[in-house]
């Protein structure tokens, strides 16, 4: 159901730190036209900690909106409170949501068996396909794929993104679940290696800037064109790691603005890369061929 290109987007703010409605509007066409699958707002690259919840519902209303059926929209709908997260997939339900993004509760750090009751509660109540999200680096806890795996019994548990790091454990879930479940890379320097093992796709950071380039990798490698497939995988790792010279977003929304997409600065508590990660960012752009040397960018 999930398979292909999904872009954990960002989002664009105006010079006084407002929501850029228009902006986001803008983004959301660009990824149409580019043949992106599917939109995550409100998530993580999304900077969903730092707006109200006023903001959060508006943000996936405007997908929505836009998205006018053209692409699939999983809204960003998890947090560390059960009730809270049900409460969040309805809004997006009744907003036109196509799905909901849930990410396993982080700071309170359930066991397995609570992470296992927290969704199948948002599955049973939230009436949405839900997309898990396991990303234990931020979250403190790793959802094992054994948890995974009786969780995909579930008709609403549809898709994992899998940003432990970890191969093994990803090949893991697909060994436990196969089709019951679309595995997705929450990572893109493991996109190409994900599909290798029976992945079907990826929520990225890096598809906010070359969302064709990372459909061309997927297409390359569905059409069992293997070497074409791992080409275009050592032209985007370099990009992929540059997103990451500090913490996401911040090096994706410095790169979107270098590349003349005005999507404004971060939110506090996070704030604009160092001086010197900038121009490490902007070689990474230069190398990739998306600005020349000679380009007026700001760094």
């Amino acid at each position: 159901m999930l398979n292909g290109l999904y872009v954990a987007l960002v989002t664009p703010f105006t010079e006084n730190g407002g929501l850029n409605e228009n902006k986001l509007r803008e983004l959301v066409r660009f990824h149409i036209d580019a043949g992106t699958d599917g939109l995550v707002p409100c998530a993580t690259t999304s900077e969903n900690p730092t707006y109200t919840w006023e903001e959060h519902f508006r943000i996936i209303e405007i997908v929505v909106q836009e998205a006018a059926g053209n692409l699939k929209v999983i809204a960003g709908c998890g947090t560390n409170s059960t009730t809270r997260s049900i409460d969040n997939i309805k809004k997006a339900r009744d907003l036109g949501a196509n799905g909901a993004m849930v990410v396993t509760p982080y700071y309170n750090k359930p066991t397995q068996e609570g992470l296992y009751a927290h969704f199948m509660k948002l599955a049973d109540e939230g009436d949405l396909p839900l997309m898990l999200y396991n990303v234990p680096g931020r979250t403190g806890v790793n959802m094992k794929p054994s948890t995974v795996a009786r969780l995909a019994s579930h008709e609403r548990v549809v898709a994992v993104k899998e940003a432990s790091g970890s191969i093994e454990q990803m090949a893991e879930v697909f060994m436990l679940c196969g089709e019951d479940i679309d595995l997705l890379s929450g990572d893109d320097t493991i996109t190409f290696p994900l599909l290798s093992i029976g992945g079907r796709g990826v929520v990225s950071v890096v598809g906010n800037i070359v969302p064709k380039d990372v459909l061309s990798m997927i297409a390359a490698f569905n059409k069992g064109d293997m070497a074409g497939a791992r080409t275009w995988h050592y032209k985007l790792l370099p990009l992929s790691q540059a997103m990451f010279i500090e913490t996401n977003p911040m090096p994706v929304k410095e790169a979107m603005n270098m590349l003349g997409m005005e999507v404004g600065d971060v939110r506090l508590p996070l704030v604009r890369m160092l001086p010197e990660n900038r121009t490490k960012l902007r070689d990474a752009l230069s190398a990739y061929g998306l600005i020349k040397e000679t380009d007026p960018v700001n760094v």
